[in-house]
């Protein structure tokens, strides 16, 4: 078996010095707050805490296109983009420096959190999860494609082979994408790529509705409106049950988004706290039993609480023996 790593990457994006937030559904402080939480529960070491480098051009130039990145040169853009329309007022240069330099640090996150899954068993990127970020088109809040740039890089440079197989698929990496709207950004990059199996849980009744996407999805989920937690977990139990008989994985990327979280705005699930929790020990466990390291991202979540549900279910996943959080690097 695999032995979980004791690495939480954490990269701390703050659009508060903007005044941002107020402006904004998402909780720009949910991922200092989680790892706080941690540290003061006495259960996460501070050296456990990796933070990661932004990435660089030549990086996020893996999956998008130079006239992609060019055009988040234009503030306009980016504020469509955050749907934060005051944005589009703000010279460019401090847009680059307060708003995406801390999206591109939380790109670097997701890919440094592939390399140490890779190395060691698993790790958690308390932050990204960009996934209505394709490579030509940014949304949702997501302006760059850090799942596919992840994935890309695995193959590149963590020895996963695209070649070889001796089953009969010819998956190798499996997303495993829980955030309660679809995964339209990365259904769109490998949609044409079958090395890559796509798991998406997703309420169908809210954004992205993006139709042309969900023809590329592998396993689709789909969970309407008010969703409670009973069955919403034993769908994903069926869910798991279908993805373990497919192949097994060399790498997973787990999108844990928290706005399927009851009386989150965005989400309109109806999942307890506990729900996440269980729902997050149903993912470990299932890359856990077939030896895969995995990823996961925190991605979307909009309440206040979120945070501490974060923390709580990583406090789990360290209880239930599926990570380590506690002992020094």
């Amino acid at each position: 078996m695999l032995h979980p790593s004791v690495e939480t990457v954490f990269s701390p994006p703050s659009f508060t010095s903007m005044s941002l937030s107020l402006r904004h559904p998402f909780d720009s402080s949910k991922w200092g707050r989680v790892c706080r939480f941690l540290i003061k529960d006495g259960e996460l070491d501070k050296t456990s805490i990796v933070e990661p480098l932004e990435a660089s051009n030549d990086d996020l130039l893996v999956v998008h296109s130079e006239s992609y990145l060019n055009s988040l040169k234009n503030s306009r853009n980016v504020a469509m983009i955050i749907e934060i329309p005051p944005v589009a007022l703000i010279p460019n240069w401090v847009v680059q420096h307060k708003v995406l330099r801390p999206f591109r640090k939380q790109v670097g996150g997701t890919i440094l959190a592939a390399k140490l899954a890779k190395e060691q068993g698993w790790a958690i990127n308390v932050g990204g999860g960009f996934h209505h970020c394709s490579s030509e088109k940014g949304g949702g809040f997501c302006a760059y494609a850090d799942i596919s740039l992840c994935i890309h890089y695995a193959f590149e440079l963590l020895n996963i082979s695209r070649f070889g197989c001796i089953s009969p698929s010819t998956y190798r990496v499996m997303i495993i994408d829980l955030d309660a709207h679809q995964g339209n950004g990365h259904e769109m990059d490998f949609s044409n790529d079958s090395q890559v199996y796509i798991l998406d849980m997703y309420n169908s009744g809210i954004y992205p509705f993006d139709y042309e996407a969900r023809r590329y999805i592998d396993q689709k989920v789909e969970v309407v409106s008010g969703t409670k937690t009973d069955e919403y977990l034993k769908k994903l139990d069926e869910a798991l049950e279908v993805a373990g008989h497919m192949f097994v994985p060399e790498l997973v990327v787990y999108n844990a988004g928290t706005d399927i979280l009851d009386g989150d705005p965005l989400g309109r699930l109806k999942v307890s706290p506990e729900g996440v929790t269980a729902r997050d020990e149903k993912v470990f466990k299932f890359a856990r039993d077939r030896n895969a390291p995995l990823v996961m991202l925190t991605s979307g979540g909009y309440m206040k609480t979120s945070a501490r549900v974060i923390a709580d279910s990583i406090l789990n996943l360290s209880k239930k023996g599926l990570i380590d959080i506690s002992s020094p690097r």
